[in-house]
């Protein structure tokens, strides 16, 4: 009689590139919940790992050899200035990565003198703050601002650096991300697959160095690759084609957020060149059912919520076979049963805190090292029309109670020894957060938090202080485009008024507030992009806000306006064919506006109040020249807004 196989062992990893100070929180999941469940899982970030060996003595020799290869004429500002100052450069990398990483904090008091670090192009904007020879920093750091202002300084020389990587080795390279045209709603596999069969350039020949250590640290059985982004896809696959060249038995695996939203029709078979699977959505019970198929207990038809290759015969070339669909409609683990995440094997003390933006709110995505953790599972709302609500991160919407939340924390405050957290859910809901409150509250648990939520009235004055008590430090939501008619076309549930009112109700607890803001939402006007920048101008005028981001729209197939476009003005365009990745659609607008110029405008002024910079200018001075199909016109249509409209919101409250 035959035993059954032994558990196969698990090796997590986050591909590059994602974040650099914190991170990305999908192996950790994955990871605690797989450990509670017996299995000999473990995980490897080697997206910091590929940073931190180029941002290294023996990194800036590989890429001073691909600088110095280039011809002169090709050789942009930042290679020359890289080249002129290499023997500076390979003296203080090591040096500014520790003290990204909170190891040498002396050393501010040397880079905030400016003649240790060399300044290459991206200093070139501090002058911009002072363009009389002014201290150009001291108006956002003042005179006790030493440290904050030397990690800006320093994160400018990291710029520096990438610029250079970006000249000299590859185009596609961000620290964020890392050949996104490659993935983002790219139908055709060809790109892709042609920048995979090209010869290793410097950043190919670290990551199979990284994936190589890998494999040889923990001798893993089935590697997952988690993919957030499209800017992560690149770096998966060269992670996947390495591993199956130095190890052809292994099974690779494929998940994440990118997956799940543009994946969903995949019926290229070179992706299982690759990866052997590829699975949707929540991954705790695809992986269970994938785990125990591995082992030989499950069969193949008894898989969830997975693609495969079938028919690929011995020995035939790249691409042969078809895609398959699997889904034996097993029901997912519930959320409250999915275990605590563990960052253990992640290199806690080895992630760069950087300071990109001297705004206080929005400097948190690159400033710490936080705790990534959801409230509830999906969104309580789920009804906005640009958003993916057919699809299961949003549509299932579970919750666990505040009790196993906090016993969570804990946890995780004990492994990590952080207590700083950000709640990655869709949006956060209200009943949950003062429940969890309350508990932090009562037992007495110190950590500070932050989260996206949506900006509804549940949220009062009385609310926002309790969760300001239990640690709270920010909040982010969507105002997304600030008119009410749009507003209620996108069924946010929400009014400018109100958002004001809430805003203001944390602002006043001491919360900051960020807010995600929208542009060139279907029918939206010139008039009304000059209205919505108006009440911008207010909210941060108020204090209501101190940050944000405007995003441009964007047309997906799963949201409610790719599925019934005329439903809100609009007609879509014939999509390309292809068998790979399928995300955003093209679409007609009757009003025929030139979003992309009106965003420039939109992008300096929100740059400006984020500031506190002109606050008192006419916005449509903003605008000058910015209308549809770029023509320049004397005049721009005058905002219909109120100067006192956010005032007599907040009036009304009180």
């Amino acid at each position: 009689m035959t035993g059954r196989r032994k558990s196969p062992r698990v090796l997590g990893v986050i591909a590059p590139m994602t974040q650099l100070n914190t991170p990305y929180p999908s192996t950790a999941y994955l990871t605690g919940f797989l450990r509670e469940r017996g299995f000999h899982a473990a995980q490897a970030d080697l997206a910091i790992a590929l940073v931190l060996r180029l941002l290294s003595a023996e990194g800036l020799a590989g890429l001073r050899a691909a600088a110095e290869a280039l011809p002169t004429r090709r050789r942009t500002p930042s290679v020359r200035a890289f080249l002129k100052a290499y023997v500076q450069h390979e003296r203080v990398v090591g040096p500014v990565v520790a003290f990204l990483q909170g190891k040498d904090p002396t050393l501010s008091h040397r880079i905030v003198g400016r003649r240790w670090l060399p300044e290459g192009p991206r200093f070139a904007a501090l002058e911009a703050y002072a363009p009389q020879g002014d201290d150009p920093l001291g108006w956002a750091f003042g005179a006790l601002g030493t440290h904050d202002r030397a990690r800006h300084l320093a994160t400018l020389y990291l710029n520096d650096l990438a610029d250079v990587v970006r000249d000299a080795v590859d185009p596609r390279f961000e620290f964020v991300r890392y050949g996104e045209k490659l993935a983002a709603s790219q139908p055709d596999f060809d790109p892709l697959a042609e920048a995979l069969a090209a010869p290793h350039n410097l950043l190919d020949g670290i990551l199979h160095d990284l994936t190589a250590a890998a494999l040889a640290e923990h001798e893993p059985d089935v590697l997952l690759l988690s993919v957030p982004f499209p800017g992560a896809v690149y770096g998966a696959f060269r992670i996947a084609q390495s591993a199956k060249a130095l190890r052809p038995g292994i099974v690779t695996v494929l998940g994440g957020g990118y997956v799940n939203t543009e994946l969903r029709e995949l019926a290229e078979p070179r992706v299982f060149d690759f990866f052997d699977f590829v699975t949707l959505d929540s991954g705790e019970r695809p992986l269970l059912a994938l785990l125990e198929h591995v082992s030989g207990s499950r069969p193949r038809e008894r898989l969830v919520r997975t693609f495969v290759r079938e028919g690929k015969g011995e020995g035939e070339g790249a691409g042969a076979g078809a895609v398959r669909y699997i889904d034996c409609g097993e029901p997912d683990i519930p959320f409250a049963e999915v275990g605590t995440a563990t960052w253990d094997g992640l290199p806690s003390g080895d992630y760069l805190s950087l300071l990109d933006m001297l705004n206080p709110m929005h400097r948190l995505w690159s400033d710490g090292r936080w705790n990534k953790l959801t409230v509830a599972h999906g969104c309580y709302w789920k009804k906005c029309s640009f958003c993916d609500v057919s699809l299961d991160y949003i549509s299932r919407y579970e919750t666990a109670s505040a009790r196993v939340l906090v016993d969570r924390i804990e946890r995780i405050v004990a492994e990590t020894g952080q207590r700083g957290f950000h709640f990655v859910d869709e949006a956060a809901p209200p009943s949950a957060l003062k429940a969890l409150a309350q508990e932090l509250l009562r037992r007495k648990v110190e950590i500070s938090w932050w989260g996206n939520i949506r900006f509804e009235k549940t949220f009062t004055p009385a609310l926002c202080t309790l969760l300001a008590d239990s640690g709270c430090i920010a909040v982010t939501g969507g105002l997304e485009v600030a008119s009410d008619r749009l507003l209620a076309l996108m069924k946010k549930g929400v009014t400018v008024a109100q958002v004001a009112r809430v805003t203001r109700a944390f602002s006043d607890a001491g919360v900051l507030v960020h807010a995600y803001l929208m542009y060139g939402f279907p029918t939206q006007t010139v008039a009304e992009t000059v209205d919505s920048l108006e009440y911008v101008r207010q909210l941060f005028e108020e204090g209501c806000i101190q940050s944000g981001f405007f995003h441009r729209f964007t047309c997906t197939v799963h949201s409610p306006v790719g599925r019934d476009p005329a439903a809100y003005g609009v007609r879509l365009l014939p999509q390309p064919e292809g068998r790979f990745a399928r995300n955003d659609i093209g679409f007609e607008d009757p009003t025929g506006v030139d979003h992309d110029a009106l965003g420039q405008a939109l992008s300096t002024a929100l740059y400006n109040y984020m500031h506190g910079v002109a606050l008192d200018r006419d916005v449509r001075e903003w605008f000058a020249g910015q209308l549809p199909g770029g023509a320049r016109v004397a005049r721009i249509p005058r905002t219909s807004v109120p100067k006192d409209f956010v005032a007599r919101a907040l009036a009304a409250r009180a």
